[in-house]
């Protein structure tokens, strides 16, 4: 039993101290991941238990004004840091192939405009699941959505830890110019709830995301075989492989049973 925990000691000093990126560790929630997992441990009792419990005898609340406030953020957030990941990095020298972490101050820059960045938008993400439960749409609350909002924040969390630029950041490029279609299209819905009712519109932002993981699955391969000599390290592939597979399965699942199976029924 003590060789047991001894090792898991060791394995996590050499994951929260040994291999962390230096630049990085004295940010807000960085320093080690018991902060971050308090609040993703907040996150699921609150939206399965504190407030379903709360809202039970509560109407509905009408949240508009502030859901119209809340997406249009969500745009100029995703919309500022897509334009630094590809001004500081992927429109300027940065490998499709192969492209470490970075030294010097532009990567400074980019760790925390970009990476950092990133990270805190992912939980500003997770209101999506309270505002769904405060407008009493828990069957909305479902396991492929928490799992996404959950598991984003753990990766974007990952990626400042440990690898703030370089190859990885791709998801986060990505996923901001994806989240910036998304709550667009969720910001029109606010002001006219008719294009709720628009099927064209939304199967296609359900096909982008799709898109989106089938492209970043690509990345991570492309990583996992990528030279001896490659900058970055390969262990993320390893985890961010399955982990994108999982997500083109899961979303092509809600599409499939979205928009084909129920246009047959």
């Amino acid at each position: 039993m003590s060789v047991i925990l001894g090792g898991a000691v060791k394995l996590y000093y050499y994951l929260n101290e040994d291999i962390a990126d230096p630049r990085t560790q004295e940010w807000f929630l960085m320093r080690t991941p018991w902060a971050g997992q308090t609040i993703l441990f907040l996150y699921l009792l609150t939206v399965f238990k504190w407030l379903p419990d709360f809202m039970k005898n509560r109407p509905a609340y009408d949240l508009r004004p502030i859901l119209a406030v809340y997406n249009a953020i969500q745009i100029v957030g995703c919309a500022y840091i897509a334009y630094k990941s590809l001004t500081l990095g992927w429109l300027k020298h940065y490998s499709l192939v192969c492209e470490g972490p970075g030294e010097g101050p532009e990567s400074i820059e980019y760790a925390w405009s970009v990476c950092y960045g990133y990270f805190v938008m992912k939980l500003v993400d997770l209101l999506d699941t309270i505002f769904f439960v405060l407008r009493k749409k828990q069957n909305q609350v479902t396991f492929l959505h928490v799992y996404h909002h959950y598991g984003m924040v753990a990766v974007s969390w990952g990626i400042v830890k440990w690898v703030p630029g370089g190859h990885g950041t791709m998801l986060v490029t990505l996923n901001s110019i994806v989240h910036i279609i998304m709550y667009g299209y969720y910001l029109l819905t606010t002001w006219d709830e008719s294009y709720k009712q628009s099927i064209w519109w939304k199967k296609y932002v359900t096909q982008v995301q799709i898109l989106q993981f089938t492209l970043l699955l690509m990345h991570f391969i492309a990583l996992a075989v990528a030279p001896a000599d490659c900058a970055f390290p390969r262990q993320p592939a390893f985890l961010l492989i399955p982990q994108n597979l999982f997500m083109v399965i899961l979303f092509s699942d809600f599409y499939y049973r979205s928009y084909i199976k129920s246009k047959k029924t």
